[in-house]
């Protein structure tokens, strides 16, 4: 007789393993399948957010930031070092400890919640019924009352720049790197690509990035998009707009790559090319043709607003589905998903979905941005406060930057809050807790920030508003 579960989830990154733990939370019989291998040949939980992604890019850019900093900024706190080197092979070591020890505790988690952990492949078939092939056995069938697709997404590949693993990667073999190139490329100036560029820009390499956007950073509020674009010109980062890639040619020494812009044809040689043009859902092997799953054109698996499929008792969560590729977003629908099996009450508020760039500055938003509140046609006011005027921040030494917020002239609801400077990722949560609460500006206003501290900024920001910030100039 084969296994029957509660629950059977296919997937074991930041959407399955939450929501399966979750799962088992509220009584339910639960297995998580995962196929995860990572370059030592070990499999592992986690997923590409904890393995390849969130976790190891994090711990390198936290490396990579501590050796410029060392720098270019402790001779102004009286810190004496001397000449400063770096230790590529300690620094990937510390990657590696850190992922190893997350990853283990999806593990642990998961004895401790009495979740089975399925090392495999996992399959959807027909009728609620999943094939499961364990990495060194054979294939079985286990039935499930509810199913819960959460395969993630992988890396686009263009065809004029193939993965080699070598000289053009993708995101993955970027954070492997035992030396820093001479000179990087970089294909894509977005979230990854910009994260992945400044690592090895910090640690010596000289890096040029190529965006076929027009304008910086798109998605983000425009104040805070030129704000970071200067930081980074002044970091050595070339950032190169409106430039289509054409080709990238491997040779002896490295990668020629051709692009096209409003100059026409240009070209730049550079040891190493990282190619992050963005992530596609994974969903190879995933589905039996019969499995009556709904894939859309662009290749997501087709759900409502509650993340069920068209198949009842099926239902999909994460990278997988639509919305934002983030880690944080993915959980949240595992934990809904969970909790609506268990015929509880639960959503997701996508319009509060905050998102960080890890660089430095960092950059936060939660949200619309101005362009979005202008082209809804709303009346709306916006404050904005530089961290120059920030005690925190010039203790810190990390000035650069600013929080904006963008509320509604009407009834003073908060439309959107934008922060581009240190520890913006921290910073946000305040305003994803006051957007989801649908706060005024005057609640902001009204509430007590601790002195000194970086959140004043979003204080004054609020008062600013109105013209009524305290420690700058009101305009």
């Amino acid at each position: 007789m084969s296994k029957s579960y509660d629950v059977v989830v296919i997937g074991a990154g930041p959407a399955g393993y939450i929501a399966a733990i979750r799962a088992a939370q509220l009584g339910m019989n639960v297995a998580c399948i995962d196929e995860w291998k990572n370059t030592d040949g070990k499999n592992a939980f986690g997923g590409t957010c904890l393995n390849a992604g969130c976790i190891p890019s994090k711990a390198l850019l936290e490396s990579s930031e501590l050796y410029y900093r060392a720098q270019h900024e402790f001779k102004k706190h009286g810190i004496t070092t001397g000449d400063v080197e770096m230790d590529i092979a300690a620094m990937q070591k510390r990657r590696v400890s850190i992922v190893r020890q997350l990853t283990g505790g999806i593990a642990g988690l998961f004895k401790a919640n009495k979740v089975d952990g399925l090392v495999g492949h996992g399959k959807l078939l027909a009728g609620k019924q999943v094939e499961f092939t364990p990495v060194d056995g054979e294939s079985e069938v286990i039935a499930a009352t509810n199913v819960i697709l959460a395969s993630g997404s992988a890396p686009i590949e263009l065809g004029v720049a193939p993965f080699d693993s070598e000289k053009i990667v993708d995101s993955w073999d970027a954070l492997e790197f035992d030396a820093v190139p001479a000179t990087l490329g970089v294909i894509g100036a977005g979230v990854i690509g910009l994260e992945l560029g400044s690592v090895w820009a910090r640690l010596g390499a000289k890096v040029t990035i190529i965006e076929a956007m027009d304008d910086f950073l798109f998605m983000a509020d425009r104040d805070v998009a030129n704000v970071a674009a200067k930081d980074f010109k002044k970091q050595g980062l070339d950032i190169k707009l409106g430039a289509k890639m054409t080709s990238a040619k491997t040779g002896k020494n490295g990668v020629t790559v051709e692009y096209v812009d409003q100059s026409g044809t240009q070209s730049f040689d550079v040891e190493k090319l990282i190619v992050a043009v963005g992530r596609r859902p994974f969903t190879d092997g995933l589905l039996a043709e019969d499995s009556g799953i709904q894939l859309d054109e662009r290749g997501f698996i087709v759900v409502d607003d509650e993340c069920r499929t068209r198949v009842k008792g099926v239902y999909a969560i994460g990278d997988s589905v639509r919305g934002p590729m983030l880690a944080h977003k993915a959980s949240e629908e595992g934990v809904m998903v969970a909790d609506l099996i268990a015929g509880e009450l639960a959503e997701v508020n996508y319009n509060v979905i905050p998102s960080v760039i890890y660089t430095a500055p960092e950059i936060a938003w939660v949200g619309k941005t101005e362009e979005e509140v202008k082209a809804s046609g709303r009346p709306y006011k916006t404050g904005s406060f530089p961290f120059a005027a920030n005690g925190r921040a010039k203790a810190l030494e990390q000035t650069s930057g600013m929080v904006k917020v963008i509320s509604a002239s009407d009834d003073d609801e908060i439309l959107g809050i934008h922060i581009v400077g240190p520890m913006a990722g921290e910073l946000i949560s305040e305003a994803v807790l006051a957007l989801e609460f649908s706060a005024s500006t005057e609640d902001l206003q009204r509430t007590i920030h601790a002195h000194p501290s970086l959140a004043e900024a979003i204080h004054e920001a609020a008062l600013a508003a109105d013209k009524r910030a305290l420690n700058y100039m009101n305009r």
